[in-house]
């Protein structure tokens, strides 16, 4: 049963009221019943809310005229308010959306000619400090609330005029955004519930990714809680690097987290994993490197690989792969039978591109003063 709970995005400020947002469907029942209604009631008003994208309860009018009363007293549809909408020239969409306290996360839109695929938000910034994103350079401060999840969707469906079940403007969601969905894990697979339920955005099970680093305990826990695509930020194929990239390595090697891929594809025999790779230039580039994810990749053999050349950001150390040496990668890969995509990149001239996202982080770590001192501290070594 869902804990019934105010969250901070409350426009009346009142510890009473209820955001519907936080709940999935049978969380949304049971506060029915909990007001004294029947259960089938919330049913209703959920396709108000996802289908419709309606937050008014009195436009819900089929809900009773006493019942819009009651749930206008006890509760309310609070998605995350837009600060800042930016359009690229490819057409990929970026929004800026408050949270408390000053800070602010980022989604993302990437419309192509058969899909539209929006990339969300788990976290406030990210714990696990990963070198290559600009995430992880701006610390961590909490957990996304189930309704600043699924509020991004449903923000993003208003805006553009998607009609659950028929006009379908987004077909795909990602939980690629700021922060690692696996960390807020009850809250991230209630809002996948609602992306899943008929109810809520109806969208099938393969147009539904969660992308993690290798929590690999909570691999099994999501294989069990929830049926959604996978999808492992890699990067490289040999601890060494990998823990220099992702520190999370170090606590779960790359063996572990192979082990967990491999119990999620025996469970899921018509899934397909996809390995998320990172190209950086002198970095994780190289033919060696190549080789060493061929010879990994043939343990999951029905999974595949996506390259994603490097995005830039202020103050990093890396640079993206060169044209050539990331046709090579792919080349090798290809011809070695290993199933490979190569990412285009989108939205990198307004910072919405794979790596970038960074919104407003109000640091609980030492992470950003950390970052700054070291810039400083080149700058002058620099002089």
């Amino acid at each position: 049963m869902n804990q019934v709970i105010a969250t901070p995005s409350d426009p009346t400020g009142s510890v009473a009221k209820v955001n519907l947002l936080d709940f999935d469907r049978q969380g949304l029942r049971d506060f029915f019943t909990q007001i004294g209604e029947k259960p089938y009631r919330a049913e209703q008003v959920m396709k108000w809310i996802y289908h419709d994208l309606e937050d008014d309860f009195e436009n819900m009018t089929d809900v009773g005229k006493a019942l819009r009363a009651k749930l206008t007293e006890v509760c309310y549809i609070g998605a995350p308010k837009t600060l800042l909408d930016k359009a690229a020239t490819d057409g990929t969409h970026k929004w800026l959306l408050g949270m408390d306290s000053g800070n602010a996360i980022e989604t993302v839109y990437i419309p192509e000619p058969t899909r539209g695929t929006l990339c969300v938000s788990s976290q406030i910034g990210c714990a696990l400090n990963c070198s290559f994103c600009s995430t992880g350079a701006q610390g961590f401060n909490r957990n996304l609330s189930t309704a600043e999840i699924i509020g991004q969707v449903w923000v993003a469906a208003k805006y553009l005029g998607n009609i659950t079940h028929q006009n379908r403007r987004i077909t795909n969601v990602v939980m690629m955004g700021m922060g690692e969905p696996l960390a807020n894990f009850e809250n991230v697979v209630r809002a996948m519930r609602l992306m899943r339920d008929d109810l809520g955005f109806g969208l099938a099970a393969k147009r539904v990714t969660l992308s993690t680093a290798g929590m690999v305990p909570l691999i099994d826990q999501l294989s069990d809680a929830i049926d959604v695509s996978l999808a492992v930020s890699l990067h490289a194929a040999n601890d060494e690097l990998r823990t220099e990239l992702v520190p999370i390595n170090k606590r779960y090697p790359i063996a572990e987290l192979l082990a967990a891929c491999q119990r999620w594809v025996a469970r899921k025999p018509r899934t397909s994993i996809t390995f998320e790779y990172t190209l950086m230039k002198g970095i994780n580039d190289r033919p060696e490197h190549a080789r060493q994810l061929i010879k990994l990749m043939r343990k999951l053999p029905t999974c595949k690989v996506n390259l994603i050349p490097f995005n830039p950001f202020p103050g990093t150390r890396y640079e993206r792969s060169d044209s050539n040496d990331i046709r090579d990668f792919q080349t090798q890969l290809l011809n070695a039978g290993v199933l490979t995509m190569l990412r285009r990149t989108r939205g990198d001239d307004i910072d919405a591109a794979c790596g970038q996202l960074a919104g407003q982080v109000t640091d609980r770590t030492r992470r950003s003063a950390d970052l700054r001192k070291r810039h400083d501290e080149e700058a002058l070594h620099a002089i």
